[in-house]
C-alpha cells in the first residue's frame, strides 16, 4: 500500500464522503465513493489489488483474526434488538398510553426538551447506550408538543458525548482514564494519579462543558438558529420530519398499536434496559480483573467491561421483560411477528450506515489521516498556544475520521509528548484540549457512529441531523477556542473558564438575536409552550 502519512491526499476519501453526504443528503452512496476513492489511491489504482483490499475489509467487519469480531457484530445485533424492542413496544400500546400520560403531566414543548435533556445527563453509561435509550424515551413525548425530530436528535448527541466524556465512571471514562495512567508512567508522574488528573481536566474540558451548557440553554428556551428553524416550524406544523424523504431511520411508522397499553409497557423495559445493562457491565467488568488477579473496584470494573456484551444482555432481558408485560393480553402472535420484523426493517438502513462508515474508517486509518494531521504540530511552536492548536486539529481529526475515540488514542500520547518537551505545567489543560476537540469533530462528522446512533434514537434524517447540530457544536467550540487561547497564554485555568464563560455569554445574546430573525411564528410558540 502507499503511505499517505505525509501527503494531503490523505484527507481526500474522508473529505470526499462528508462533502458528498452534505451536499446529496444520502449517505450510504457519499461514504461507498469516498471507500472507493481511499481504496484505489492505496493501490495506485490496481483494480485487482484494490478488489482484495475492500474484500478482506469487509469480511474483518464481521470475521477478524481468526474469530468473530465480536464488538460490530454484538453492536449490531444489540440495534436489531432495540429495533425490536421499540416496536413490541408500540405495539403494546405502551408509547401511546406514554404520551398520553406526558400530555396531561409535562404541559409544554419545554418540559418535554428539559426532559429530555435530563435523561440525557442521567445515563452517562455510555454514548450508544445513552443515543439510543434517551430516543426512545423521549421521542413519544417530544412528538407530542411537536419539537422536532432534529431538536431531539441534538439535545440527545450534545448530552450524550459530553456527558460521557466528563464521568469517571463511564466506558469513555474508563478508556480515558487507561490511556492517562500510560502517560503518567511515561513521564514518571506520581504527584497524582490517572483517576486524580482526569478529575482535574473535567473543567479544563470546555467543549464538553459548554456544550452541555449550551444544550441545556436550548431545552429551556427553544433557540432555533440555522437550519434549525425551518424543522421547529415543520414540527409546529404537525410535520415532525421532512416527509418528502419517507421515514427516517430507527422508526417503525407502520405497526398496529393494540387498545389497553399502559406506561408501564414503555418505561418498566426501559429501566430494566439501564439496570440490565449497568449490572453486566459490573459483571463482565469483574470478570476482567478477576482473570487479571486483580481485586473488584467501580472503576476498575467499568474500565474493563465488554461494553457490546453488556449491551446486549440488557436488550435480551429487556425484550423478555417486554414480552412478560404482555401476557395475558389479546394480541395475536402475528401481530409479535410483524411488529419484530418492521423493528428490524426500521433499524437496517441505520447498521447499513454504520457498516459503511466502519469501512471508510478503517480505510482513512490505512490513508494514515491521522498522522498527516498530527504532523502539523511541531516542537517548534510556542507552548502557550499547543492547548488551541491541539483542539483545533483533534476537530478536525475526529470529523475526518468519525472517531472520537481513536483520536483520544492517537493524539493524547502526541500532546503529551510536545508538552511535556516545553512546558510541562500545561499537561493537563493539553490533554483536556485534546479530547475536548475530539468530541467537538466527532459531533460535527457525518461519518461519526455516535452520531448516527443520535440521529437513529431521535428517528430523525441522519443529514439534517448532522446539519441541524453543526450551528450548536460551532458555537461551543469557538467558546472553547478562546478559552484556551486564554489558558494557554495565562497557564490559568480559571482565568481560561471565565474568558470562555464571557464569550459564552456573548454567544447566546448574539445566537438569540439573530434566531429572532425569521423566527417560528410568535403566536405559534406560545401556543406550542402553553
Amino acid at each position: 500500500m502507499v503511505d499517505y502519512s505525509t501527503s494531503v491526499l490523505s484527507l481526500v476519501p474522508a473529505l470526499l464522503a462528508i462533502i458528498m453526504a452534505i451536499t446529496t443528503r444520502k449517505v450510504i452512496p457519499s461514504l461507498g465513493v469516498g471507500i472507493i476513492a481511499g481504496v484505489l489511491l492505496l493501490h495506485s489504482f490496481n483494480p485487482l489489488e484494490s478488489i482484495q483490499y475492500l474484500w478482506s475489509n469487509v469480511i474483518a467487519l464481521f470475521w477478524a483474526d481468526g474469530a468473530i469480531n465480536e464488538w460490530n457484530v454484538l453492536l449490531i445485533a444489540f440495534l436489531l434488538l432495540l429495533g425490536i424492542l421499540s416496536s413490541i413496544i408500540q405495539t403494546s400500546g405502551g408509547a401511546r398510553a406514554f404520551g398520553e400520560w406526558a400530555a396531561s403531566n409535562v404541559k409544554t414543548a419545554r418540559g418535554a426538551r428539559l426532559v429530555s435533556f435530563g435523561l440525557g445527563i442521567l445515563i452517562f453509561i455510555d454514548d450508544y447506550f445513552n443515543s439510543l435509550a434517551v430516543g426512545n424515551v423521549s421521542r413519544p413525548l417530544t412528538d407530542r408538543k411537536n419539537v422536532s425530530r432534529a431538536k431531539l436528535a441534538y439535545i440527545i448527541d450534545s448530552t450524550a458525548a459530553p456527558v460521557c466524556v466528563i464521568s469517571p465512571l463511564s466506558s469513555w471514562g474508563a478508556y480515558i482514564i487507561a490511556i492517562i495512567a500510560g502517560i503518567l508512567a511515561k513521564y514518571s508522574i506520581d504527584s497524582y494519579s490517572s483517576f486524580s488528573a482526569f478529575i482535574q481536566i473535567i473543567p479544563m474540558n470546555f467543549y464538553a462543558v459548554f456544550a452541555l451548557m449550551l444544550t441545556a440553554y436550548v431545552a429551556f428556551t427553544g433557540l432555533a438558529i440555522g437550519p434549525m428553524r425551518t424543522h421547529e416550524l415543520r414540527a409546529l406544523q404537525g410535520e415532525l420530519y421532512d416527509v418528502s424523504k419517507g421515514a427516517p431511520m430507527g422508526m417503525s411508522e407502520d405497526i398496529k398499536e393494540h387498545d389497553g397499553g399502559k406506561v408501564r409497557d414503555l418505561i418498566v423495559p426501559i429501566i430494566v434496559l439501564i439496570i440490565a445493562t449497568v449490572s453486566a457491565m459490573l459483571y463482565t467488568g469483574g470478570q476482567a480483573l478477576a482473570a487479571d488477579g486483580q481485586s473488584f473496584s467501580l472503576l476498575g470494573a467499568f474500565e474493563s467491561t465488554d461494553v457490546t456484551r453488556s449491551l446486549v444482555a440488557g436488550a435480551v432481558i429487556s425484550l423478555i421483560v417486554a414480552f412478560l408485560l404482555l401476557v395475558g393480553r389479546k394480541i395475536p402472535a402475528v401481530d409479535y411477528g410483524h411488529a419484530a420484523w418492521a423493528g428490524i426493517r426500521a433499524m437496517w438502513p441505520a447498521v447499513l450506515i454504520l457498516l459503511f462508515a466502519w469501512t471508510i474508517i478503517a480505510v482513512i486509518g490505512d490513508m494514515r489521516t491521522g498522522d498527516y494531521l498530527a504532523s502539523f504540530v511541531t516542537d517548534t511552536i510556542a507552548a502557550s498556544y499547543l492547548p488551541l492548536i491541539l483542539f483545533a486539529i483533534a476537530g478536525l481529526m475526529a470529523f475526518s475520521t468519525g472517531t472520537s475515540w481513536g483520536t483520544f488514542g492517537l493524539m493524547l500520547p502526541i500532546g503529551a509528548d510536545l508538552i511535556m518537551a516545553v512546558d510541562p505545567e500545561l499537561l493537563l489543560p493539553t490533554l483536556a484540549a485534546v479530547l475536548a476537540g475530539a468530541v467537538f469533530g466527532d459531533h460535527c462528522s457525518p461519518i461519526s457512529d455516535t452520531t448516527i446512533l443520535s440521529s437513529t434514537g431521535a428517528g430523525s434524517h441522519h443529514i439534517d441531523h448532522v446539519l441541524t447540530q453543526l450551528p450548536y457544536a460551532l458555537i461551543a467550540a469557538g467558546v472553547s477556542a478562546v478559552g484556551y487561547l486564554v489558558l494557554g497564554i495565562t497557564s490559568s485555568m480559571w482565568i481560561g473558564f471565565f474568558a470562555a464563560f464571557a464569550t459564552f455569554v456573548v454567544a447566546l445574546i448574539v445566537a438569540q438575536v439573530i434566531s429572532k430573525r425569521g423566527q417560528v411564528p410568535a403566536e405559534m410558540r406560545a401556543e406550542r409552550e402553553a
